[in-house]
């Protein structure tokens, strides 16, 4: 009589952050060095938080905040999961750098960061491309991607205003880093995607006019 089989265990899906500790990976995020310190320098003195998907080896610049994802949480100078243990409208900028590439569920992040920053305060989204011929360097490795207009729509649904044109970034297919920036996603690995925390100014009411009763005309 044959031995009953041992019951296979379901396999793991591939984590995000471990791709982009490969070569191909290293390769997007050292690309987008210098748009990083674009972030950085847009509100100097205000604090400003940085969301990655692997643990940054150095601070990009002052009143930094930098998260990394790993394990289902985020950690870094505080170990948390959503919300973040940050107060209301109180950072000038957010990077948000591939941290939901596959990692975090979009919509409660993009809800999490349209609370943290200040009105008029901006998102620097930095996502992958699923158009690029770099796809194939991520399929089945844990990274997922979206298009720019699937991303507009969270960002709209989040309370975030999307520029109109993306810009894309990165390496086309060789492991190499791209800095330079050009208009629309195209065929790079990755591209930046920038949003405004709008505040909807109050209208003010309308003065009814009054009404004058002439004299002589009587009450009744």
């Amino acid at each position: 009589m044959p031995l009953p089989g041992t019951p296979r265990q379901p396999e793991q899906a591939p984590l995000a952050g471990a791709w982009f500790g490969t070569d191909a990976g290293r390769a997007v995020l050292e690309s987008e060095g210098d748009i990083l310190r674009m972030a950085a320098a847009e509100r100097p003195g205000q604090p400003w938080l940085r969301l990655t998907p692997v643990e940054s080896p150095c601070e990009i610049g002052e009143r930094e905040l930098p998260l990394h994802v790993a394990g289902g949480a985020f950690h870094g100078p505080v170990r948390c999961g959503l919300p973040l243990p940050i107060a209301s409208e109180c950072m000038g900028t957010v990077v948000l750098q591939h941290a939901c590439d596959g990692a975090v569920l979009p919509a409660p992040l993009l809800e999490e960061i349209a609370r943290v920053l200040i009105p008029g305060g901006r998102l620097w989204l930095l996502t992958l491309n699923p158009l690029a011929p770099y796809r194939m360097r991520w399929l089945r490795q844990g990274p997922t991607a979206s298009e720019p207009v699937r991303w507009r729509r969270r960002l709209r649904a989040a309370g975030l205003e999307p520029e109109a044109v993306s810009q894309g970034v990165g390496p086309r297919w060789t492991p190499v880093p791209n800095a330079s920036l050009q208009q629309g996603a195209g065929m790079r690995a990755a591209f930046l995607l920038r949003a405004e925390k709008r505040v909807v100014p109050l209208t003010p009411l309308r003065l009814r006019p009054v009404v004058r009763i002439a004299n002589g005309v009587p009450a009744a």
